[in-house]
């Protein structure tokens, strides 16, 4: 259990953090301007690959939390268990708390480092844009314009699509590894009554417009690309346009509540998303409860 101590502290570390967050934004003015819908070239690689301020962020944000734990690994964990292993291992606890009966016991063991990782990901992209230097620095090309060096990369929607459709495909492989092509077809065409509770004309009318409703239902499966990855998209997109003009109004006192916004809404975004994803595997593969 967290005490209220241990409680006080965390949110001592989150407030320091932000308002350094805030300072350090602000030690180099530059000018902000309004924020681009879309990320903006910084140079191709090999003359042909484009590299946006997003991707270069990601790049960034990935190989410093790869050195990261691994340096806080190191050789393993040791058998006494310290203050950061502790914590981590209830935090993961927590998460199987949640997501196994959500996922069923036999796939939850399969899935769970897949969402493991999404949500880790997912979490520290979204923070991305409280992080000092981010949204602040750049350069003026030579068309005038400000572009900057680093941008959230969940404020481009080229990333949120490419996390959707990551989170597609798991859908697709867990679903027909674990509960198969047949029962991925009988629960969106079949016909959910009983032959024997109807009468015989009634049971073939109902299995025709269960039929139609599993063609609406492909339509609603096919659409969750859609909805997760604008959901996504237009929380941190939202929520950097918000910094901005607050840090255009006043760089010190004003944008502190809207930092701790920002901070509450990253995570819970990155929280929905997964278990999104983890219920969207958990309707076909979660025998236990489909047997009670």
């Amino acid at each position: 259990m967290l005490s209220l101590r241990n409680f006080c502290k965390v949110c001592f570390a989150v407030f320091s953090i932000l308002l350094c967050a805030i300072i350090l934004q602000r030690i180099f003015p530059v000018t902000t301007g309004d924020v681009h819908r879309e990320a903006e070239d910084l140079f191709k690689l090999f003359s042909w690959f484009p590299v946006t301020n997003t991707l270069l962020t990601n790049w960034v944000i990935v190989l410093c939390v790869i050195f990261s734990v691994r340096w806080i690994v190191g050789d393993g964990f040791g058998h006494a268990p310290t203050r950061a292993q502790a914590t981590l291992e209830l935090f993961v606890e927590k998460l199987r708390a949640i997501l196994e009966p959500v996922l069923g016991r036999e796939v939850f063991r399969h899935a769970f480092p897949f969402l493991l990782i999404l949500f880790t990901y997912l979490l520290i992209e979204n923070l991305s844009g409280l992080l000092p230097g981010v949204g602040a620095f750049g350069y003026v090309d030579t068309a005038g314009n400000f572009r900057h060096f680093f941008r959230p990369t969940n404020a481009d929607l080229n990333a949120t699509v490419g996390l959707a459709l990551a989170s597609f495909f798991a859908w697709l492989y867990f679903t027909w590894r674990y509960a198969g092509p047949r029962a991925f077809f009988q629960d969106t065409f079949g016909n959910k009554t009983q032959r024997g509770e109807v009468p015989t004309a009634l049971y073939f009318i109902l299995g025709a417009v269960f039929i139609g409703v599993g063609f609406i239902d492909i339509i609603s499966i096919l659409f969750r690309i859609v909805s997760l990855s604008f959901r996504l998209y237009g929380n941190v997109f939202g929520g950097e346009s918000l910094i901005t003009r607050m840090i255009n109004i006043c760089a010190y006192v004003i944008p502190l509540p809207f930092y701790f916004l920002e901070f509450l809404i990253g995570s819970i975004q990155a929280f929905v998303f997964m278990i999104l994803t983890a219920v969207y595997i958990g309707l076909l593969t979660n025998h236990e409860n489909r047997a009670k």
